[in-house]
């Protein structure tokens, strides 16, 4: 029995590397795509950095945006100043949930760590993390540069 069990280990572990390399390879293909080819043309070293800056935009707007989440708990508003795509600062400008803001006191943190507007679900205090995660990721939308 124990035979089998590694033979089945080794089959699912060859077909998770195949998709992963398959999803790689294909990844690598469209990003090379994406690429402008007088990157790939000059031998000069500035030159291509030149051309990679004009490829690499920024996707956010630098400043401080006010996001608003709300559910049928209550509303939470959020200030999120952004600098150079990085989010540097989150704060809670207003709570009026139904429960007690030291519940997500923790989550503008989270924001910082993960950069992203999903954070790590509050035990107790789902509807507050959700209107938090709502507010920040309309804060981020504001900012998006079109």
């Amino acid at each position: 029995m124990a035979k089998m069990e590694k033979k089945w280990i080794a089959l699912c572990s060859a077909a998770i590397g195949a998709l992963y390399a398959t999803e790689y390879i294909a990844t690598q293909s469209q990003a090379s795509a994406a690429q402008p080819s007088a990157f790939y043309q000059s031998a000069d070293p500035t030159s291509n950095a030149q051309v990679l800056s004009t490829v690499t935009a920024e996707i956010y707007k630098n400043g401080t945006y006010t996001g608003m989440g709300s559910n049928r708990r209550g509303s939470i508003q959020v200030d999120v100043t952004l600098n150079n795509d990085k989010i540097t600062d989150v704060v809670i400008s207003d709570f009026a949930m139904h429960y007690s803001e030291s519940d997500v006191v923790g989550l503008p943190d989270e924001v910082l760590q993960y950069q992203s507007a999903q954070v790590d679900n509050v035990s107790g205090a789902t509807y507050s993390t959700r209107a938090f995660e709502d507010a920040v990721q309309n804060a981020l939308d504001q900012a998006r540069n079109s």
